[in-house]
């Protein structure tokens, strides 16, 4: 016997006043800003990152981002990777509904001292920062991860299943690719064109863009940029991002582990 309408109706508001629901905070955007620290990346370089997020949060650009949101304030949690399951959570999750907490986590994130760790796992990162969105007691209009690092994952499971599976539920992944040519001692592991490797391999799900860094003297303005076109309710002008773009070729998202496979093979051979 099919039940009444209204109990289905009955049923469904009460579902939606259930504890859980009731209590998460409702935010416009969730945002993990997920920060490559790998041994790659010289510990000057690891000190422009920190104080170049530092200064795009406390950006009155950023924060005027979040006031044209619907509900004019967002959650944001600052997390440093390299290797698979190596992470650290800097700043945990922090609800900004005002100028006073953008200040704060900036001078969390400015202020801590940092230290590189081994490897890179792209893959790894986006797990992690997928996991982060459950049970934080926050719920987002839109949830992103912001992942910004200087190589190919060459480590953990590939890279594009792990993207693959963060958007299917419904995660928007962007890209802040470093393609700043150091010198540094691991730059064997470079690629020239990174930026097009997250592009076909790391971003995902609607509007999600790749923003390149190719001098470290550009990194602060990218932060803003991208933070304004996270948070922002309508797109951004003035400039246009790299985006996605489909040209019938596909990128070798294996790339990293192809290029550590034959680095460890020369090193046996010596």
């Amino acid at each position: 016997m099919r039940p009444p309408l209204y109990c289905l109706f009955a049923g469904a508001i009460a579902m939606a006043a259930t504890p859980s629901a009731a209590a998460d905070e409702v935010v416009d955007v969730e945002l993990v800003l997920a920060v490559d620290v790998s041994l790659s990346m010289q510990a000057s370089e690891l000190e422009i990152q920190r104080r170049g997020y530092s200064a795009g949060i406390a950006d009155p650009s950023v924060w005027s981002a979040i006031r044209g949101g619907l509900h004019q304030k967002i959650a944001i949690t600052y997390v440093e990777w390299a290797g698979r399951g190596q992470y650290r959570v800097v700043v945990p999750w922090t609800v900004i509904d005002g100028p006073e907490d953008a200040l704060e986590v900036a001078r969390i994130i400015g202020e801590t001292p940092t230290g590189g760790l081994r490897r890179t796992s792209i893959s790894s990162a986006i797990d992690i920062s997928a996991g982060l969105f459950e049970e934080n007691g926050i719920r987002g209009l839109k949830r992103v991860i912001d992942v910004s690092g200087d190589g190919p994952n060459n480590q953990g499971r590939p890279v594009a299943d792990a993207r693959d599976e963060a958007v299917a539920k419904g995660i928007i992944i962007n890209g802040l690719p470093l393609m700043t040519r150091d010198g540094s001692p691991f730059s064997y592991f470079d690629i020239p064109d990174l930026d097009r490797f997250y592009s076909d391999c790391v971003i995902g799900g609607p509007g999600s863009f790749v923003l390149p860094v190719n001098e470290w003297s550009q990194f602060p303005e990218a932060v803003r940029r991208k933070l304004v076109l996270e948070l922002a309710s309508r797109p951004a002008t003035g400039y246009l991002p790299v985006v996605k773009v489909a040209d019938g070729e596909t990128y070798d998202c294996l790339i990293g582990e192809r290029m550590w496979q034959q680095r460890r093979f020369f090193l046996d051979m010596q």
